[in-house]
């Protein structure tokens, strides 16, 4: 029996590993270096990445943390208000609960958006153009996508937001009008900020969504209304669902304007407009401070609130009456025979007419082959310049005409503050336009001709006005000669109630003829008003002595309507009414303007909304003989 075998087995296989040769035991070491070598290195990088993730890029991996848990939310400030002269509050803000949807909380996309479009009754497409208007916003930005819903909305998605991740309900200020639509081309409105402003706003006080100022004040005086936003820090989870605030700063509320605009004479002036298109314009004669200032039909300021529908938009293009334009700075219409007092100041300081001129006005003037009409086919008679004022005798200033250069009658216009922009803070103010030989010869290439003059001195032809300048211009005839920068707002006060900036006349003209030129255009606006034949009787005021002029602007040629019924004329060839005015005439303190557009006449359809105007005033501030402090 071999003696190996009754070994016990450990014996055995220990014998065998003695056994293995030098060679194959290098190969095992060798194996085992490698092996350990490998596990060395692996774990010398694992600790190399845990020491650059935690102690190098620690902070800011950090800082990535707390943004993805920490959301800072915009607190939109409380616009500045809008006041009166008498501090009546005219424009505030209220609560508006907007719809916003953070896109990066949003799992399902397209669900949310079926879920919203039927919640907000909008059509998907129109959610989709809202969110193809926002791709340059972050997604970790929260995307307006409705504006000003109703409260059954809000509570609806209140109760159902688990199933609308990344959406919520934002507080934000909205215009509130207390007045309605008053004032409203001065006031304007907001709209969201498009892309180009966005881009214009370099301080980044502006994010997409924000609603700005589109037009008037709102505009205009953006930076002093809006405020400073405020921030509230929220802890969010993953689905982007607030769990708790952890700081919040307050916004800062924007500053209040105080208008010089008085807003018992405002609604007046815009109650007797109702339904009819054109303007009023009523300012202090001795500051250039506005009172009133109209454009009719008003704007729906209501409906610009939570962004105006393409409807609504449509609509206001629509319509026949035009609201969208402001016509008081806007409206460029030929001036009439508002215009007579222009010719009237031409003759007498060019020595062409004195006070005791008279004319025989037979009804017509004949000018070569042409006969001139005077507006009473049967004539005035014998007028002289009081007269030829209060009865807008044409022939009277035709025959001043006949000697005037329109070059000339263009100096004394523009001394007056017409063909010019009378430099009112609104935005698109027109020139309107005072012709002249040379922008003759430069628009149409041809000389002028002198029956063009007979046009131009009975404020036809090439003539063009806004209201505002009729008014500067009346302003200043009545105070003397001095011409005021039109102004609506008197100061701009603080949150805490101080005044910042206060805005005092500006004069910025003078008439540099006779004070005694003046003062026979006075007169002859007073018989106008006063007179039996005065065609703006329909102003006269028992209690005050009202001055004014008016004017019946055609809008065709005569000879297109000559045959035609009055009440038949169609509405948009019937001409313009004027009418302007100022008092007491004695020593004027308001001047008003009043243009109704297809009106017919000035004495007839202007005359009667200026009377409301002066008698509001009148009734508001008390008999003038009354105030005055005695010598």
């Amino acid at each position: 029996m071999n003696k190996n075998h009754s070994l016990p087995y450990m014996q055995r296989t220990i014998t065998r590993i003695n056994k293995l040769d030098e060679a194959e035991l290098f190969i095992l070491k060798k194996r085992l270096a490698i092996a350990t070598g490998v596990v060395l290195t692996l774990t010398a990088v694992i600790i190399l990445r845990l020491w650059f993730l935690q102690v190098n890029k620690g902070f800011e991996f950090e800082e990535r943390a707390k943004v993805n848990r920490v959301r800072a939310l915009r607190i939109v400030a409380p616009r500045g208000n809008v006041l009166d002269r008498k501090n009546r509050l005219l424009i505030t803000t209220r609560p508006s609960f907007n719809v916003v949807w953070t896109r990066e909380d949003t799992p399902d996309p397209a669900l949310v958006i079926k879920r919203l479009s039927k919640i907000l009754g909008d059509d998907i497409t129109t959610i989709l153009d809202r969110i193809r208007a926002g791709e340059d916003i972050p997604k970790y930005l929260p995307l307006l996508l409705k504006e000003d819903i109703d409260w059954r909305t809000l509570v609806y998605i209140e109760n159902n937001h688990l199933k609308l991740p990344g959406v919520r309900i934002e507080v934000v200020p909205a215009r509130e009008y207390l007045y309605d639509n008053l004032a409203s081309h001065m006031a304007g409105y907001l709209g969201e900020i498009d892309r180009a402003e966005l881009e214009e706003s370099r301080g980044g006080e502006y994010e997409g969504g924000d609603r700005i100022g589109k037009q008037g004040l709102e505009k205009i005086f953006e930076k002093q209304l809006r405020g400073e936003k405020g921030v509230l820090m929220v802890e969010v989870d993953a689905r982007g669902f607030e769990k708790k605030q952890l700081a919040k700063k307050e916004p800062l509320p924007g500053n209040d304007i105080k208008l010089t605009i008085d807003a018992d004479l405002q609604v007046a002036a815009e109650k007797a407009m109702a339904g009819r298109a054109g303007a009023v314009v009523a300012t202090e004669v001795d500051t250039g401070r506005l009172l009133v200032l109209a454009s009719s039909p008003p704007l729906e300021l209501n409906e610009f609130v939570g962004g105006i529908s393409r409807d609504a938009w449509q609509a206001m293009l629509d319509d026949p009456l035009h609201p969208l334009p402001n016509k008081a700075i806007q409206g460029q219409y030929p001036p009439a025979s508002i215009y007579k007092m222009v010719t009237a100041l031409a003759g007498l300081g060019e020595g062409l007419i004195t006070p005791d001129t008279v004319v025989n006005c037979t009804g017509s003037l004949r000018l070569g082959s042409r006969a001139y009409r005077c507006w009473k086919e049967s004539g005035h008679g014998m007028v002289d310049l009081t007269r030829a004022l209060a009865e807008s005798c044409d022939v009277y200033f035709y025959k001043i005409g006949l000697e005037l250069d329109v070059d000339r009658l263009a100096f004394y216009a523009g001394s007056l503050g017409l063909g010019k922009k009378t430099g009112i803070n609104l935005e698109h103010e027109k020139s309107g336009l005072i012709p002249t030989a040379d922008w003759k010869r430069r628009t149409y290439r041809e000389p002028w001709q002198p029956g063009e003059t007979l046009s131009i001195v009975i404020g036809q032809g090439f003539n063009l006005t806004t209201p505002l300048q009729i008014n500067v211009m009346t302003a200043t005839i009545a105070n003397g000669g001095v011409i005021y920068q039109p102004q609506f707002i008197k100061e701009i006060i603080d949150p805490d109630g101080k005044t910042i900036r206060n805005f005092p006349p500006v004069r910025t003209g003078e008439y540099q003829d006779k004070e005694a030129n003046l003062e026979l255009i006075r007169r002859g606006l007073v018989a106008a008003v006063n007179d039996p034949l005065g065609t703006g009787s329909n102003a006269r005021l028992n209690e005050i002595t009202v001055a004014g002029k008016t004017g019946t602007a055609q809008v065709v040629q005569l000879s297109h309507v000559e045959d035609i019924e009055e009440e038949m004329i169609p509405y948009n060839r019937r001409d313009h009414a004027w009418f302007t005015a100022f008092a007491p005439a004695e020593k004027p303190e308001i001047a008003v303007t009043v243009l109704v557009e297809h009106g017919r006449h000035g004495g007839s359809a202007a005359a009667p909304i200026a009377k409301q105007v002066l008698r509001e005033y009148f009734k508001l501030n008390g008999d003038p003989k009354d105030r005055r402090q005695p010598e």
